[in-house]
């Protein structure tokens, strides 16, 4: 019987027990897992909480159906039917600038006609298929990536705000191929965003005219999944799913080699013996763990920095809202110069997220460009997010129901530099056999990606169990 302790019983820690169960029963091998987690209770930033007729996510408030990952998790656990889809009104999407809410523009004409960039930055923009592509192996940031193919304006009204909508990060300095590997892979196959958009319309038009099943061409895309009571739902699915013994309220300090395994010391004293360890705790907290162990590891870990991040619930009588909330949110440039990254329309997103009646607004405010903001009084955080939904939604009435969610490290960035970083840490891990790492920091930070990282890891833990033999 092989013992695995798993640190972190977040998504990433969870979907990786999970997932090694399930190999390790496929292949015959048998396992005990324990789940050390610090807190008293499991899920991570992932946490659902309905008061007062509200329903808050604390973090995360769904997933991207346009990929497997998570699906087949459902699937596995048997909870597909309570699978909730966003509403189709809230693939509608805005920016705020120049003191209105304009729609992001879904095709051609609508881009011609959107208000949003100026005729000088559309044509910028359309100049974009005569830019030389670059393909060396630079880690260019977001930010020179995009000032080089699509212009400033770009940058400022369409960059800048989607990087802060899904990372809460800087475009200067978070890294194009580790963010976003996808889109530097366009330039370097067809020569240009717009080529690759006109080529790939062409496959996709054919594929679809010879019957085949097609992807979009144009992106992510994806409908926002979640759950009824929220995507808390899907942690507690995996959590009364799992044969692993769960201990909440066991921080680990720290994890030491033993002959033949490992040793995990926890905060309230004692330790845990293990054959093989799987930390899925944030890197900054992997760091301190294995600092004894490999303090050159530890410090690559501690150079992934974290965002910080408030989380601001505010409920309304619908009636006390005079514009139409008809879409998914908004997300605001930095130039704008408000106090806020951008706010969501939950209610409108998801059914069952406020009393019959009312609406919840999400706003989010911090991320990398604003670090301060975590610091700032509850008084004043209110009072900035209804200073700025007053000037952009026209809200003039006190909110009806208040909730304030702090994370001081809410999203890892993946700065410049992070794709070498972690082949460093690779390299690290390959002189400490049996101790795995997975989580947000590395290969994603959408729960997507999370699953993919977690079964990967599962992976690699099965595959080395059955080397060992």
């Amino acid at each position: 019987m092989t013992r695995i302790a798993i640190v972190g019983a977040g998504i990433s820690g969870l979907s990786t027990a999970w997932a090694i169960e399930s190999l390790a029963k496929a292949a015959d091998l048998p396992v005990q897992i324990v789940l050390l987690e610090k807190e008293e209770r499991s899920g991570g930033k992932i946490w659902s909480r309905r008061e007062e007729g509200y329903l808050c996510e604390w973090g995360p408030n769904g997933f991207l159906d346009n990929k497997p990952m998570t699906l087949d998790l459902c699937r596995q656990l048997d909870i597909s039917d309570r699978l909730l889809r966003s509403d189709d009104n809230a693939r509608k999407r805005f920016i705020y600038s120049g003191g209105k809410l304009h729609q992001l523009p879904e095709n051609g004409p609508s881009f011609l006609r959107s208000g949003l960039i100026s005729w000088p930055g559309k044509l910028r923009l359309a100049c974009e298929p005569l830019i030389p592509a670059r393909r060396d192996d630079a880690d260019e940031t977001l930010a020179d990536f995009a000032r080089r193919r699509l212009g400033q304006e770009a940058l400022d009204k369409l960059i800048a705000p989607m990087v802060s909508g899904i990372f809460a990060g800087d475009p200067e300095t978070m890294s194009l191929k580790s963010c976003f590997p996808r889109i530097r892979q366009l330039e370097v196959e067809y020569g240009g965003l717009i080529k690759a958009m006109v080529r790939l319309a062409k496959q996709k038009k054919a594929e679809r005219k010879a019957g085949k099943a097609v992807a979009s061409a144009a992106g992510p895309g994806g409908v926002l999944t979640s759950f009824a009571e929220g995507i808390q739902e899907l942690t507690a699915g995996i959590g009364q799913a799992l044969a692993a013994e769960l201990r909440l309220g066991a921080a680990v300090t720290a994890i030491r080699r033993l002959d033949g395994g490992y040793a995990l010391d926890l905060a309230a004293g004692g330790s845990v013996e293990a054959d093989l360890v799987v930390s899925a705790a944030p890197s900054w907290a992997v760091a301190g763990q294995v600092a004894g162990l490999d303090p050159a590891l530890a410090l690559l870990l501690r150079e992934i920095p974290y965002a910080p991040m408030n989380v601001v619930c505010f409920g309304y009588q619908r009636e006390k809202i005079a514009r139409d909330l008809d879409g998914f949110g908004y997300l605001i440039p930095k130039m704008e110069g408000k106090g806020i990254l951008g706010t969501l329309w939950d209610s409108s997103i998801f059914a069952n997220r406020a009393p019959e009646g009312s609406v919840l607004l999400r706003s989010m405010m911090g991320g990398a460009t604003n670090p301060g903001a975590i610091e700032l009084a509850d008084s004043e955080v209110q009072s900035r997010v209804a200073a700025d939904l007053k000037e952009i939604m026209g809200i003039t009435a006190a909110p009806d129901f208040v909730r304030i969610f702090r994370h001081r490290r809410a999203i890892p960035q993946y700065v410049a530099g992070h794709g070498r970083r972690l082949e460093a840490i690779a390299e690290r891990l390959d002189a400490l056999p049996g101790l795995f790492l997975t989580g947000n920091a590395f290969f994603g930070v959408g729960l997507n990606d999370c699953v993919n990282a977690s079964n990967q890891a599962a992976a690699r833990v099965v595959a080395f169990l059955l080397k060992r033999g």
